[in-house]
């Protein structure tokens, strides 16, 4: 009996051994490794990207499209009315809503885009839309009509804190007679900050002794060329005439390379001195006391076709016209993304 549980006692043992030694019943467990520790090294924070926004770039073949559209005489009030229809049914496109506002002796096209701030005065963009008889006025008002619809399409959806506005007069050729219409309704100019007139923005010349100046002018003229963009603008509202030569650095290098040069005209006593500069639709607004500029190519003082047959779409200077409506489209962009008074301030 004892022997046999000495030879039990002798084959555990054995197992034991056997399995210190690598069974596979009893897994061996490997040393812990040795980790060196290594300080890691925390990345400075950055500054928060800041959101660009690029001015929206106008487009060639559009706003030539609409001068071509508008190739017909726009004087008696059939021809008007065909105006009327194809400017709604454009804007309508966009998504605006325009309003038909008639007077005694014609009908102004509003339509407005309410900005994010009701407080921030609004901006207003516009042209007539009229010509005077025998005319087809390519230049003369067609280029500024085609503006302003650019304006539409770029910025209609576009959220600022100031309020759009557009306007597209009638009866300027009679004397101005949309336009005193339109500023006649006190009450909405009230929220008005600032406004922007084209008449005439396509033409120019190269040659020198082909642009003319009107007497009187309060700046010494850059050039015998007509290869500027004119902006013409009241002494009381300075920071309105000079939003168009400060520019949006966002915007795009190639577009700011191909830009006409721009010459801003600040006139003062409302242009009761230099009663050429009182020619458009701005001038109504500086007699309602409210900031107004004029943008144009300077009409008659420049171009041959200034009220006759031959301003036609042909004449229109494409590279040009495509650059004063990418001025007008970047100076109303900056103008919208602002709240800030654009009054004369006086000195402190």
């Amino acid at each position: 009996m004892r022997k046999w549980i000495w030879l039990m006692l002798l084959a555990l043992v054995a197992v034991a051994v056997v399995g210190s030694n690598g069974s596979t019943f009893f897994e061996q467990r490997s040393s812990p490794a040795i980790v060196q520790t290594i300080p890691v090294e925390t990345p400075e924070p950055q500054a928060e990207l800041k959101k660009v926004n690029i001015t929206p770039k106008v487009s060639t073949d559009k706003l030539l499209n609409h001068i071509q559209k508008l190739n017909f005489q726009r004087y008696t009030t059939t021809e008007r009315s065909l105006t009327r229809t194809y400017i709604t049914t454009e804007l309508r496109k966009l998504g605006w809503k325009p309003k038909l506002e008639k007077f005694s002796d014609g009908v102004n096209i509003f339509a407005e885009r309410p900005g994010t701030n009701k407080a921030a005065k609004a901006i207003l963009v516009g042209a007539h839309y009229d010509t005077v008889a025998l005319s087809p006025g390519a230049d003369d008002n067609a280029s500024g009509v085609a503006v302003v619809l650019e304006v539409a399409r770029l910025l209609g959806s576009r959220p600022t804190p100031r309020t759009l506005q557009l306007v597209f007069f009638d009866k300027e050729e009679a004397g101005l007679l949309g336009s005193q219409a339109f500023v006649s309704k006190t009450a909405r100019l009230q929220n008005l900050g600032g406004a922007i007139v084209m008449d005439m923005v396509g033409y120019a010349c190269y040659t020198a002794g082909c642009q003319k100046y009107p007497t009187g002018l309060p700046i010494t003229p850059p050039s015998d060329k007509g290869d500027f963009l004119a902006v013409v603008g009241d002494t009381e509202h300075l920071p309105l005439l000079n939003a168009f030569q400060m520019l949006p650095s966002t915007a795009l290098n190639k577009q700011e390379s191909n830009l006409p040069p721009v010459l801003t005209v600040p006139i003062p006593f409302k242009g009761l001195l230099t009663p050429d500069t009182l020619r458009s639709d701005h001038a109504p607004f500086w007699y309602q006391g409210v900031g107004a500029v004029l943008v144009t190519d300077t009409a008659n003082l420049r171009t041959p076709h200034y009220h006759k047959p031959s301003d036609v779409p042909a004449t229109i200077e494409r590279s040009f016209f495509t650059g004063a409506a990418q001025i007008v489209v970047n100076t109303t962009t900056a103008l919208l993304e602002k709240s800030e008074v654009l009054e004369t301030q006086p000195p402190s």
